[in-house]
């Protein structure tokens, strides 16, 4: 048997995005053509950019189609540090608990393009410290540049309050990274009042390698990639029509059963809670995505119970699946508040649209065994 409970990290492409994409990549034609081909292959594009548009609730302008969720971020806040550094200001906020996809961007800004750095620290919860970021806005806002909080975690789930954050940054620009929420919670981009926000395919069933920047269409940002001008001149380079399809495919089904996947969550939840009374989940009193479960337990390493839970049939994650293969503690659990011992002693298990009730029993039945190993490989 095999258990696959790391949706956090990809998503399995659900049928009517796989079909749209296939059949998409059957046509010929370069969107940015003038003739026949190239302007049909436009036209689908188009369509599609309504439909993502539709569903985040944003203007189809202010869609720009990137080839991941990762580049969308580093286009939002590098570019608008930059337009922000044009007027003096150099100060980049971020949350202690960004993705890498965040947090790299801005240490590159840190040490190559003269900005500063903050981090807006968490409670125990996983929750960005409002008090903290008000004073730092009310003492330093007219250094800030930019804002970016991401809308949901990737390890814990916990979800962020990015509409006060919005409220209290007044006329600051603020970035939120939404890869993870998009199509799980109520994601508004008008709703937020954010100036950029991002999303990526393959987190919702669709393609990979294909991700949208949602950026307000009054605003200028300088762009990375230079070439052909398309996307707003802020991101070159021809559209992938297949892929972005397969996108908007994926975006407009419905597949993602919220409730059921909530209530799956929190059966297993009950379930290890009562085969495993000392363990510990994080982010447990937030409120949090409907299918990500992070939990530490006590005198195990994240790596060896990694790889006890794959000998057992089941995939989950020690964290975020870009840092997979890096021997150190979750910056997040740290976050938190864990000490480098118990932030290396947790797990990531997370449902999707295909998790079933039986996927979640088998794996807390396998679970206690697991653990009961891991223990003892750690104590030798």
């Amino acid at each position: 048997m095999s258990i696959y409970l790391d949706h956090a990290a990809t998503t399995p492409m659900v049928d009517v995005a796989m079909n749209a994409m296939v059949t998409q990549l059957a046509e010929l034609g370069n969107p940015s053509s003038l003739h026949s081909h190239g302007r049909a292959t436009r036209k689908t594009l188009e369509d599609a950019r309504e439909v993502i548009a539709k569903e985040v609730d944003c203007l189809p302008t202010e869609v720009i189609f990137t080839a991941s969720g990762t580049e969308a971020n580093n286009i939002a806040l590098k570019g608008l540090y930059w337009a922000g550094r044009a007027a003096g200001k150099k100060l980049v906020v971020i949350s202690a608990i960004e993705h890498h996809a965040i947090l790299d961007p801005a240490h590159w800004l840190l040490t190559h393009e003269g900005a500063e750095v903050i981090q807006v620290p968490v409670t125990p919860d996983g929750v960005i410290d409002l008090v903290f970021l008000k004073e730092l806005i009310d003492n330093r806002g007219q250094e800030i540049a930019v804002i970016s909080i991401m809308h949901a975690n990737n390890e814990t789930g916990v979800i962020q309050p990015i509409a006060e954050v919005v409220r209290i940054a007044g006329q600051i620009p603020v970035h939120t990274d939404a890869v993870q929420s998009f199509k799980k919670t109520p994601l508004s981009f008008s709703t937020l009042g954010v100036i950029a926000l991002t999303l990526s395919a393959h987190k919702i069933g669709g393609p990979l390698g294909i991700g949208a920047l949602i950026l307000r269409r009054t605003v200028e940002i300088p762009s990375l990639l230079h070439g052909g001008g398309q996307e707003r001149e802020i991101r070159s380079g021809t559209l992938n029509a297949p892929s972005i399809i397969g996108f908007a495919a994926a975006a407009a089904s419905e597949h993602y059963p919220v409730d059921e996947i909530t209530d799956l969550r929190d059966r297993f939840i009950a379930g290890v809670r009562e085969v495993l009374p000392d363990a510990i989940v994080n982010g447990a009193g937030a409120d949090r995505l409907p299918g990500i479960v992070n939990v530490t337990f006590p005198h195990t390493q994240s790596d060896t119970l990694l790889l006890l839970m794959d000998g057992a049939g089941v995939s989950c994650s020690t964290g975020s699946a870009c840092s997979a293969g890096v021997h150190e503690a979750s910056h997040v659990l740290l976050a938190m508040g864990h000490t480098e011992v118990t932030a290396q002693s947790s797990l990531r298990f997370s449902f999707g649209a295909t998790s079933t009730t039986a996927d979640c029993d088998f794996v807390l039945s396998v679970l206690p065994d697991v653990i009961t190993r891991g223990r003892a490989a750690n104590s030798v």
